[in-house]
Protein backbone atom coordinates (compact mmCIF):
# COMPACT_ATOMS: atom_id res chain seq x y z
CA UNK A 1 0.00 0.00 0.00
CA UNK A 2 1.23 3.49 -0.80
CA UNK A 3 0.52 6.86 0.75
CA UNK A 4 0.54 10.24 -0.96
CA UNK A 5 2.18 12.73 1.37
CA UNK A 6 1.12 16.37 1.66
CA UNK A 7 3.94 17.42 -0.66
CA UNK A 8 2.69 15.03 -3.36
CA UNK A 9 5.40 12.42 -2.92
CA UNK A 10 4.17 8.82 -2.92
CA UNK A 11 5.77 6.53 -0.33
CA UNK A 12 5.14 3.03 1.02
CA UNK A 13 2.94 2.77 4.10
CA UNK A 14 5.20 2.47 7.13
CA UNK A 15 3.81 0.90 10.32
CA UNK A 16 6.68 2.35 12.34
CA UNK A 17 5.73 5.92 11.43
CA UNK A 18 2.19 5.28 12.66
CA UNK A 19 3.48 3.62 15.85
CA UNK A 20 5.79 6.56 16.54
CA UNK A 21 3.03 9.09 15.91
CA UNK A 22 0.60 7.28 18.22
CA UNK A 23 3.21 7.18 20.98
CA UNK A 24 3.96 10.89 20.56
CA UNK A 25 0.24 11.71 20.68
CA UNK A 26 -0.14 9.64 23.85
CA UNK A 27 2.76 11.30 25.68
CA UNK A 28 1.38 13.29 28.57
CA UNK A 29 -2.17 11.97 28.29
CA UNK A 30 -3.21 11.03 31.82
CA UNK A 31 -5.22 7.83 32.15
CA UNK A 32 -4.49 6.51 28.66
CA UNK A 33 -1.38 4.37 28.62
CA UNK A 34 -0.51 3.26 25.09
CA UNK A 35 2.47 0.91 25.09
CA UNK A 36 4.65 0.30 22.05
CA UNK A 37 2.96 -3.10 21.69
CA UNK A 38 -0.51 -1.53 21.69
CA UNK A 39 0.59 1.12 19.21
CA UNK A 40 2.00 -1.59 16.93
CA UNK A 41 -1.28 -3.50 17.17
CA UNK A 42 -3.22 -0.33 16.28
CA UNK A 43 -0.92 0.32 13.30
CA UNK A 44 -1.59 -3.22 12.11
CA UNK A 45 -5.33 -2.61 12.41
CA UNK A 46 -4.97 0.58 10.38
CA UNK A 47 -3.03 -1.27 7.69
CA UNK A 48 -5.63 -4.06 7.55
CA UNK A 49 -8.50 -1.60 7.22
CA UNK A 50 -6.85 0.66 4.66
CA UNK A 51 -5.37 -2.08 2.49
CA UNK A 52 -8.93 -3.12 1.63
CA UNK A 53 -9.65 0.28 0.08
CA UNK A 54 -7.09 1.44 -2.50
CA UNK A 55 -3.50 0.92 -3.49
CA UNK A 56 -2.69 4.62 -2.97
CA UNK A 57 -4.15 6.64 -0.11
CA UNK A 58 -3.74 10.19 1.12
CA UNK A 59 -2.16 10.94 4.49
CA UNK A 60 -5.53 12.27 5.64
CA UNK A 61 -7.04 8.80 5.04
CA UNK A 62 -4.39 7.27 7.30
CA UNK A 63 -4.92 9.96 9.93
CA UNK A 64 -8.68 9.44 9.96
CA UNK A 65 -8.31 5.68 10.21
CA UNK A 66 -5.83 5.93 13.10
CA UNK A 67 -8.26 8.27 14.86
CA UNK A 68 -11.13 5.79 14.44
CA UNK A 69 -9.04 2.83 15.63
CA UNK A 70 -7.89 4.72 18.73
CA UNK A 71 -11.40 5.85 19.64
CA UNK A 72 -12.81 2.32 19.22
CA UNK A 73 -10.00 0.97 21.42
CA UNK A 74 -10.91 3.38 24.24
CA UNK A 75 -8.23 6.04 23.78
CA UNK A 76 -10.27 9.15 22.83
CA UNK A 77 -7.83 11.75 24.18
CA UNK A 78 -4.90 10.15 22.38
CA UNK A 79 -7.01 10.01 19.23
CA UNK A 80 -7.86 13.71 19.51
CA UNK A 81 -4.20 14.62 20.08
CA UNK A 82 -3.19 12.47 17.08
CA UNK A 83 -5.83 14.04 14.81
CA UNK A 84 -5.12 17.62 15.87
CA UNK A 85 -1.33 17.37 15.60
CA UNK A 86 -1.10 18.19 11.88
CA UNK A 87 -4.31 20.14 11.25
Amino acid sequence: MKVTKRNGKVVLYDDEKVVSSILKANAGIVGENVTREKAAYFAGEVFALLSQENDVLATVDVRDCVYDVLVKAGFPETAKQYRDYRK
